[in-house]
Formats: structure tokens, sequence, C-alpha cells
């Protein structure tokens, strides 16, 4: 069953958030600080939702080892004042958008359904709510490494305030992606039916994921939608 997982792995890579010409932007340099802080305003909806995600598929998972992970993966979402949410804040802010205008934005349609998806994958079988997780854990890493440089080299931002949440997903997601797809893995051996709904659940999260992209494009005329 490695090779259903490498499937799952494979239809990840094809749909990566790297992909995306707005993150190619953000590579090149050339995104003003108010494109950076109106996608900071537009991706809170998503970072700030996220933590329920992983406490749903928790709550579906009938297995306590499992659920102990998800556990360990919550508490670095919601660690106090280092939450992930509370990180992104704090990157905002360092791109222009202040905390109010964060948690007062309007989310336009195409982050409304990243939101609406995510949810409903995570409440349905614990099974693809996990995958789904995987699909957008398993990218932050590299995306986290790629931000961080483009931010130092292109943008002139090095502050802690600028840095900090993605190079905390610099190793957090390392660790869960890892811990998620060993799961992922064992499930598969168990149960090779589950593939299709496993690779449908990662796609449409990919999917979801890259939408909300496309629509931060639209909203600031940028020629960069998928």
């Amino acid at each position: 069953m490695n090779h259903a997982c490498s499937r799952l792995d494979a239809l990840i890579a094809g749909k990566s958030l790297l992909k995306h010409p707005f993150y190619q932007a953000w590579t090149a340099g050339t995104l003003t600080r108010e494109d950076l802080a109106h996608y900071a305003r537009q991706y809170y909806a998503h970072e700030s939702r996220f933590p329920r995600c992983v406490s749903a598929v928790h709550s579906n998972c009938p297995d306590a080892a499992v659920r102990k992970v998800l556990v360990e993966n919550l508490s670095h979402e919601e660690g106090g004042a280092e939450s992930h949410p509370e990180m992104w804040l704090r990157f905002a802010g360092a791109v222009g958008a202040d905390r109010a205008s964060v948690l007062n934005a309007a989310a336009h349609a195409k982050t409304g359904e990243c939101v609406k998806a995510f949810d409903r994958l995570s409440r349905g079988s614990w099974q693809a709510g996990l995958a789904a997780l995987y699909a957008y854990e398993a990218q932050q890493p590299e995306v986290a490494k790629t931000k961080i440089a483009g931010l130092k080299s292109r943008y002139g931002l090095e502050s802690d305030d600028a840095l900090d949440f993605f190079r905390a997903h610099e190793t957090a997601d390392a660790w869960h992606s890892r811990s998620e797809r060993g799961i992922l893995k064992a499930e598969l051996e168990r149960d090779p039916s589950l593939a299709p709904k496993l690779e449908a659940a990662a796609s449409e999260a990919c999917d979801a994921l890259n939408a909300l992209l496309d629509g931060v494009c639209e909203a600031r005329g940028l020629a960069c939608a998928c």
C-alpha cells in the first residue's frame, strides 16, 4: 500500500500551492505590501478555523493512538500566546494589515468556499478528514521556507513578527504531516478500498486552497488566478 500513499503524495504535489501564480509572484517580489496585506486578511479566515478542523477529525476518530497525535497537533495550533492564529495576526501587522482589519475582514466568496470545504471534509469520515489535513500540512514546510526567503530577500522583512508563523510551520508541520502520512498508510494497509475516498478528500482540499489564492488575485486585480 505504499503505492497508494505515493499516489496521494503525487496528487498533492501536482496541486502544490507553490505552483500557484500568487506564490510565484511572492517569490519573484512583484507583489505590493497591500497585496500581501489583503492576502493576510483573507487567509486568516482559513488559519483561524483550521484548529477546529483538527478538533473535528479528533472527535470523529475511534482510535485512541490517532487521537493522541491529533491532540498534539491541536496543542501546537492553539498554544496560548504562541498559537498559530496569533502568529498570523503578527505577520499581518508586519505587512500592513492591522489586527482589527484582519479580524473584521469580509471573506470573499472563494475564501468562504475554502473554509466551508475544510469544515465539511473534517466532519465526514475521520480518514477523509485526516487526508484533507495532510493535503494542507504536507505542503507547509516547503511553502513556509519559500515564503521566508521571499519576505527577507524581496520585501526586506526580517522581524520575528513577520517570520515566526512561517518558522513554526517549517518545523511543526514536518512532524504533523509525517505522523498523518503514517496513520493514512496504516489505514490503507488495513482497507485498500479507502484509497479513492482519501484521494478525493486531498484533491478537494488542495483545490480549495488554490481557489482561495485565486480569489485574492481577483480581488487585487492581479493576473495570477489559475
